[in-house]
């Protein structure tokens, strides 16, 4: 994993802005390059033009004066590709949830997430995992259920990758999913970055959407 990790914060509350920087200062391997209000000063700052180096992560607060942080996903995805997104809100709608993830966001926290929960979530994205709030998994099997199930052979993934995809979709690690499977980190890698080629994705979020509009899970 990179170190120090690079992060840029969007968002609007001053109170709560200044708990995340305090906490992000005082980490060894996270380095806070950018705090800005609003959505459009965020994408203002990441245009190719400007100064600011991209981020290995963007902390995105959802309801921002002006543009909405779900309104801001793409953009900020074109002017910083490489930028993993997590949001960090009070919105605990399930068409939030569900739509950021469609939009390919890394991770979604709520405010009432501790800071400690909020670091590790950070270091579980920039290893590659989907860092999601327990509730906000919760959403996400919630609308599993609602679909209808179909035969496991119409779906183009092995019965491991298809085991895998469900706990990834319950917000477990790569490590977690090792542990409860009895199988290496590795194996868990290897058979996620299968699963994200035959979905032609580019992480577990988008995955476990890809997978909830088909009704695969």
């Amino acid at each position: 994993m990179k170190t120090p990790i690079t992060i840029m914060l969007v968002e609007d509350n001053p109170e709560y802005r200044k708990v995340l920087k305090v906490a992000i200062d005082r980490s060894q391997n996270m380095e806070l390059i950018g705090t800005v209000g609003t959505a459009e000063r965020a994408i203002l700052k990441l245009e190719p033009s400007a100064d600011q180096l991209a981020p290995d992560v963007i902390l995105l607060d959802l309801s921002l004066p002006g543009m909405s942080g779900l309104e801001a996903i793409p953009k900020l995805k074109e002017n910083a590709p490489n930028s993993k997104i997590i949001i960090i809100t009070q919105s605990d709608s399930e068409t939030d949830v569900l739509h950021a993830i469609t939009l390919g966001i890394s991770g979604y926290l709520f405010k009432s997430s501790t800071i400690l929960q909020i670091k590790e979530g950070i270091e579980i994205v920039m290893n590659g995992g989907a860092s999601l709030d327990p509730a906000a998994a919760k959403f996400i099997l919630n609308t599993l259920q609602k679909k209808n199930k179909i035969e496991l052979t119409d779906i183009p993934l092995t019965e491991r990758e298809h085991e895998i995809l469900g706990l990834l979709s319950e917000g477990f690690s790569k490590k977690e999913i090792g542990t409860k499977l009895d199988i290496s980190f590795f194996t868990v890698s290897t058979h996620i970055r299968h699963i994200y080629q035959k979905l032609n994705v580019p992480n577990a979020p988008a995955a476990v959407a890809t997978a909830l509009r088909k009704g695969w899970l």
